[in-house]
Parts: C-alpha cells; sequence; structure tokens
C-alpha cells in the first residue's frame, strides 16, 4: 500500500497537481498561466523565498508515515514534527498556516 502511494506522489514542485481543478493536467497549466500573467512568483520562488524571510516549514510526521513519506524526499529546511510540536508553535507564532 505504501508503494502505492509513492507511486502517486508527485517527483517535486513543478509535478504538483490542483486537487479539485486538475481537469487532466490542464489545470495546473491553467493556474500557472494565471499566475504568470499577474506576475506571482511560481511555487517554487515563493517557497524559496519563505525560508530566506526565516518561514518555519513542518511537515507532519503522522501524515509522512501514513503515506510512506521518507525526510529524504522532502525539500530541505523543512523540519519534522508532530501535532503538539505545531500546537507550540501555532500558540507562539504571530503568523501560521496549516496547508
Amino acid at each position: 500500500m505504501e508503494k502505492m502511494f509513492g507511486f502517486m506522489m508527485p517527483r517535486g514542485i513543478e509535478k504538483l497537481r490542483l486537487s479539485k481543478m486538475n481537469m487532466g493536467g490542464m489545470g495546473t497549466a491553467m493556474m500557472k498561466k494565471i499566475m504568470a500573467d499577474k506576475n506571482v512568483d511560481s511555487l517554487e520562488t515563493l517557497i524559496k523565498k519563505a525560508a530566506s524571510a526565516g518561514v518555519k516549514m513542518v511537515a507532519c510526521t503522522m501524515s509522512m508515515d501514513v503515506m510512506g513519506i521518507k525526510k529524504e524526499e522532502l525539500i530541505d529546511g523543512v523540519e519534522l514534527g508532530g501535532v503538539g510540536a505545531y500546537l507550540g508553535d501555532a500558540e507562539e507564532s504571530d503568523v501560521n498556516l496549516f496547508i
């Protein structure tokens, strides 16, 4: 089962798809075009800018375990944490996003 999840997971930021609006792959291309038309940086650039600004990115260890994702598969700079760590960080933070 974990191997099936691994097979279905995207291989990098450029391979990510929109969940509900994928439309056979067209949704992602359309969204990238709209972002470019509106001068919005790519997801890869936004992540790099966030990291440069000191944004702390944490991957949920339980979700990783369920989906068979290994730390080596994550982008550099992503920390690992569970629910308790997230709640503690969120309580101390001025801004927090759960994605």
